[in-house]
């Protein structure tokens, strides 16, 4: 598929908006970018939306917007004419679609400045949000077993939520249950046990949807960070050197072993 201007907007987003998932884009077949894209471009705007403004009837106005294009796209309706939401209605199979629902409702949460009830209230903000897209992603791209996808991606979530940590204490939330050292520590090994589950299933991710894993490419070197030395996440200090970074990448993408 060419890339139109809508496609080229997404990449352009991406790029400015979440380098780190540009670069996992960038380093996957070129057939498989327009849908990365479109579905990465997408999130970043979703995950905007409850930020976009102080007014909380504003902020779910903004998040239910995107609830209301998912369903469109899920009911094979003609979608609202975006720049995101047209190529993502063009790419995304419909009944991969119920997703955006979830990632829309577990954004909900960012809305607002209340903590997390309980454990399972989190594990599921991490599921819907992180889980969420890499399954549409992986699914969409070629036959993939949907624990397995998630469970790599619950590890990549908690790795993005602990380099998120500073930011979101300074925006007033609550983001983590136990917020002491050990409680990070027991939360990064939980993400880990999560990806190495994940790993021994290495068989039931096709190699047309294997790009999709790419874009968790640094979890298990920040986790390992986190757990070895978890003053780091109050630090905002999580992640590799540029060039360890790049290089990690090229490597998974050569190999195929995310």
């Amino acid at each position: 598929m060419q890339f139109d201007a809508d496609l080229t907007a997404c990449a352009d987003l991406v790029q400015q908006g979440d380098p780190d998932r540009f670069l996992a884009t960038m380093a996957a077949p070129v057939e498989a970018r327009p849908l990365l894209f479109a579905l990465y471009a997408f999130n970043i705007e979703l995950a905007r939306a409850p930020w976009a403004s102080q007014e909380s009837m504003i902020a779910e106005m903004r998040v239910q917007w995107w609830r209301d294009a998912g369903a469109e796209i899920a009911e094979g309706k003609t979608v609202r004419r975006h720049y995101v939401a047209t190529p993502l209605g063009r790419l995304l199979k419909p009944d991969l679609a119920a997703c955006i629902d979830d990632m829309a409702e577990a954004r909900r949460w960012d809305i607002y400045k209340d903590p997390f009830d309980d454990q399972a209230e989190f594990d599921r903000y991490i599921d819907r949000t992180s889980g969420s897209l890499m399954w549409m992603a992986a699914a969409s791209l070629g036959p993939a077993d949907e624990e397995a996808v998630r469970e790599f991606a619950y590890g990549a979530g908690i790795a993005n939520w602990l380099r998120a940590i500073p930011e979101l204490e300074a925006q007033k939330r609550i983001p983590l249950l136990d917020g002491t050292q050990e409680g990070v520590q027991a939360l990064a090994r939980k993400g880990l046990e999560k990806i190495q589950n994940a790993k021994s299933k290495r068989n039931s991710i096709s190699k047309p949807a294997a790009p999709a894993m790419l874009a968790g490419w640094q979890a298990e070197a920040v986790l390992h960070q986190a757990i070895c030395q978890p003053e780091r996440v109050a630090q905002g200090l999580l992640g590799q050197s540029e060039i360890r970074r790049k290089a990690s990448l090229m490597w998974k993408a050569a190999s195929g072993r995310w």
